[in-house]
């Protein structure tokens, strides 16, 4: 079966395998962030709408579940963008709710919960997983690169009123970037700001996938390891620990459905071949390496492969 709104599930390290919903179109959000894996942000908007029709995703949805392809631990709305964007996310997860028996979390950069609508909307969720990176408008600025209307102050404002309310759980992720947030002073200022929210866990990002900006990289061990005495969170590395799924049967257009929101590098393409045994690993790598929609990039001496056009 060929999906539109749906993926995976993908391994994640922190939801297990998890089914991922994409209620907006690529590279749609309000922030353009520098380490973004799916590279710069090309409908740059902060205008909430309805993107999809949702019956529309919720029959997909409904098909899915009934073909039974594939177990899942978490239903994670994402996508390729920010999901907060989609004007009827509270009914999409209500809905989500009413046919399975899993847990739905939303991953978001939290700036549209300054909108007191939004916040109610995700109360029908059981985790939200919001971004802060930044400590000040200027920082702010320099790694998310909001839309102009969001200011940092409103952000973090959102970010604590949502969580003195939410009854399910926050996790808060935090992406370091080599040169703007990794100092001990940075931290010691954005400490003070998740001081002010309330929240379950804290992870701490690396940009192990190729970014949107090609100066961006990963701090010394040294920097990590001071962020996680002065945050208290918990660092992710780069590996994953279980497989990538696809219910797409042609091989090739199931690695371009995953890459589409998900970048893989050549040995995550490997061993998802390996897994649906493909004979002809080599042939699908060079078709890879010649459509001109795949972008191949070098990152941390291996190739990884992701879109860089819209496939729907």
């Amino acid at each position: 079966m060929n999906f539109q709104y749906l993926y995976g599930p993908v391994p994640s390290r922190r939801l297990g395998r998890s089914l991922g919903v994409s209620p907006i179109p690529p590279k749609t959000c309000n922030f353009s962030c520098v380490y973004c894996q799916l590279g710069r942000t090309t409908n740059m908007t902060n205008q909430r709408q309805e993107f999809f029709n949702l019956q529309d995703i919720l029959e997909e949805f409904k098909a899915y579940i009934k073909s039974g392809v594939s177990q899942f631990d978490f239903v994670t709305i994402v996508g390729e963008g920010e999901p907060l964007l989609y004007s009827r996310i509270g009914e999409l997860i209500k809905s989500i709710k009413a046919y399975v028996d899993k847990p739905v979390a939303v991953i978001t950069n939290g700036a549209l919960l300054s909108e007191e609508k939004v916040r109610e909307e995700l109360n029908e969720s059981d985790l939200v997983m919001p971004t802060l990176d930044a400590y000040d408008q200027r920082t702010f600025k320099r790694i998310n690169r909001p839309h102009k209307s969001i200011s940092f102050d409103s952000y973090v404002d959102g970010l604590i009123s949502f969580s003195e309310n939410f009854k399910g759980k926050i996790w808060m992720e935090f992406m370091m970037v080599k040169g703007i947030n990794d100092d001990e002073e940075s931290l010691r200022k954005i400490k003070e700001i998740f001081n002010r929210i309330s929240y379950d866990r804290l992870y701490i990002n690396l940009p192990m996938r190729p970014p949107a900006e090609n100066w961006v990289t990963v701090p010394e061990k040294e920097k990590i390891e001071l962020a996680q005495n002065i945050l208290g969170g918990i660092s992710l590395d780069f590996l994953e620990e279980e497989d990538f799924y696809s219910s797409i049967e042609d091989d090739l257009e199931a690695i371009l459905s995953i890459i589409k929101r998900h970048p893989m590098n050549q040995h995550e393409i490997e061993s998802f071949l390996d897994q649906r045994r493909c004979e002809n690993k080599n042939e699908i790598f060079e078709k890879l390496e010649k459509d001109e929609n795949v972008e191949k990039v070098q990152y941390f001496g291996l190739n990884v492969y992701r879109l860089t056009s819209v496939r729907r």
